[in-house]
């Protein structure tokens, strides 16, 4: 199995805390998408996207979104299943890892961020002011969603879940960027946990080979 990913890539992110939760072993290449390494020729024959991740299984099969990389893990490899069979749990669980991966993360992505600075010309001020609106937006919606329906020390309880595999990496962006979270203490619960558990300490980013301090 490899794994195309930098180490700063909250959806590279997600999926190495999956590959980790299931024990499943990897090569690691670097894309430094901070100098457009994904939208070299050879890598962008491998993924029409032009982003990270992009994992390739032993027999071939190549997947470049990471919501669709983790159901198809969980397919193969239904070890540590981060998707619930239980119809309204399940609900629950993709309920918050899509408010993350559908609503907050692709309005402030890297790609995102720079098209408003450099084709649209506004000001770092002005793009610190749009990256936070959304994500206080997210974790506003998040943080009433774990208070109606979540479970400690998780997202949901006793185990870790698809939503915890893309809450802690959208955390770990907004505090890089000098988010307060004071107000979404739910949330920080969660991610503080998962702080200390093996699986997500082997998908961190200064744990990947591309790390850059």
């Amino acid at each position: 199995m490899q794994l195309y990913s930098f180490f700063n890539s909250s959806t590279s992110y997600r999926v190495r805390i999956a590959l980790a939760l299931k024990d499943l072993h990897y090569t690691y290449h670097g894309v430094n998408i901070r100098v457009g390494e994904q939208c070299f020729a050879d890598y962008a024959a491998l993924n029409p996207s032009k982003g990270v991740p992009l994992l390739v299984d032993d027999d071939g099969t190549a997947l470049s979104q990471s919501m669709a990389i983790m159901q198809y893990l969980d397919d193969q490899y239904p070890q540590a299943g981060l998707i619930p069979e239980e119809p309204q749990l399940k609900a629950r669980v993709l309920e918050v890892a899509n408010a993350i991966a559908c609503d907050m993360h692709p309005v402030n992505n890297l790609r995102v961020l720079g098209y408003l600075k450099s084709e649209l010309g506004i000001t770092d001020a002005q793009k610190d002011a749009w990256y936070a609106h959304w994500a206080r937006e997210g974790f506003n919606a998040l943080e009433t969603l774990l208070g109606r329906h979540g479970g400690a020390p998780y997202c949901f309880g006793q185990a870790p879940t698809l939503a915890d595999v893309c809450l802690v990496p959208q955390v770990a962006n907004v505090l890089r960027m000098g988010l307060d979270m004071a107000a979404y203490p739910r949330v920080m619960a969660v991610y503080e946990h998962c702080q200390g558990q093996s699986a997500f300490q082997q998908a961190a980013p200064s744990a990947q080979p591309d790390f850059q301090g």
